[in-house]
C-alpha cells in the first residue's frame, strides 16, 4: 500500500515498503515512479525489504512548485529523508537512470548509509545519444489515446531498442509510465522537469568517475540493456576494469532501460542480495 512522508519543505511523498529482508532502496529514472519495480517486489520480497520510492513530481508524489528542486541532491537529500522516517540506518540502492546518479551522489553525502549500489543501465559516462533522446520527449504530452492503443504503436516507436516484446508487455510498460485521461494517456511526472533539466544543463558536464570510485569497498553490481543508447559498451568496459569483482550483465533485447524481469536482470538482483549478506 501506498504511503506518505513529509520532507523539510512540505512536500508529501509517496513510498511503498514490502517484504523482509535486507533493505533496498529503488530509486527510479528520471520521468519513472515505484511501478517499475513490481517485478523486484514479485520476486524478491522474501528476501529483501523492498522500499520504493516516487521522488517528487513522480507518481503520487507532490509536484514541487520551484522546479528548480528537481536536482540530484535534492532527490538524494529526499532518499536519505525516507530512511530517517523508516528508522533505516543503511540500505543498499537500486538505481535505474537517474536512481543510479542520485545513488552516486549519495557516496559523496552519505557513503556510511549505503550497503550496497545496483546500478540499472547508467554508468559514471552517459552517451549524448541517449541524453538527446530523453529531451525529445521529456515533459511532451502523450501521443497515445489508451493503453491498448500504446501497445499497439510502442513497437514501432520504440522497437529497435526493445525488439521481441509482447502486446501484454508493452501495455504494462505503458500503464507504468502514464495515466488515463479523457482524451489521451497522461504524464505522471510534472512536466516542468523539462524546464529543470534544460536549465541545469548550461552547468556543463560533471566528472562522475570519483563518484563510481567511491563506491570502493560496497557490494556492486550492473544491468546493461543491449540495446542502450545511454550506457555504452566502453563505459561499461571501463567500469568492470576498476571494479573487476562488480556483478554485471547486458540485458538481452533491450535498451535504455531493462523492465527488471528479465532472465538477466533477475540473475544479477538475486547475486547482488546475496552479496549484500
Amino acid at each position: 500500500m501506498v504511503q506518505h512522508f513529509t520532507t523539510k519543505d512540505g512536500l508529501k511523498l509517496a513510498y511503498d515498503i514490502q517484504g523482509d529482508g535486507a533493505p533496498l532502496l529503488c530509486l527510479a529514472g528520471l520521468t519513472r515512479n515505484m511501478d517499475d519495480f513490481e517485478p523486484v517486489v514479485d520476486h524478491f520480497a522474501d528476501r529483501a525489504q523492498v522500499i520504493r520510492l516516487d521522488s517528487r513530481g513522480r507518481g503520487a508524489s507532490d509536484y514541487d512548485p520551484a522546479f528548480m528542486n528537481y536536482t540530484i541532491p535534492q532527490e538524494a537529500a529526499d532518499a536519505l529523508a525516507l530512511l530517517d522516517h523508516l528508522g533505516i540506518d543503511k540500505a543498499a540502492i537500486l538505481g535505474t537512470s537517474r536512481g543510479g546518479l542520485i545513488a552516486m551522489g549519495l557516496t559523496a553525502a552519505a557513503k556510511h548509509r549505503l550497503s550496497g549500489v545496483l546500478l540499472n543501465d547508467i554508468g559514471p559516462e552517459l552517451d549524448p545519444s541517449g541524453l538527446s533522446h530523453i529531451m525529445d520527449y521529456l515533459g511532451r504530452p502523450s501521443a497515445y489515446k489508451s493503453f491498448d492503443d500504446a501497445a499497439e504503436k510502442l513497437p514501432k516507436a520504440l522497437g529497435a531498442q526493445f525488439p521481441n516484446v509482447s502486446h501484454e508487455q508493452w501495455r504494462s510498460y505503458a500503464r507504468r509510465i502514464w495515466a488515463e485521461g479523457e482524451r489521451r494517456l497522461e504524464l505522471r511526472y510534472d512536466p516542468k522537469l523539462r524546464d529543470a533539466i534544460e536549465a541545469q544543463s548550461v552547468t556543463g558536464a560533471v566528472d562522475l568517475w570519483p563518484f563510481f570510485d567511491a563506491f570502493e569497498d560496497l557490494p556492486l553490481a550492473l544491468l546493461r540493456g543491449e540495446n542502450s543508447n545511454l550506457l555504452s559498451r566502453a563505459c561499461v568496459a571501463e567500469m568492470q576494469r576498476r571494479r573487476p569483482d562488480m556483478i554485471s550483465a547486458e540485458v538481452r533485447d533491450r535498451g535504455h532501460v531493462p523492465f527488471l524481469d528479465e532472465p538477466e536482470s533477475l540473475d544479477v538482483i538475486a547475486r547482488f542480495l546475496e552479496a549484500l549478506s
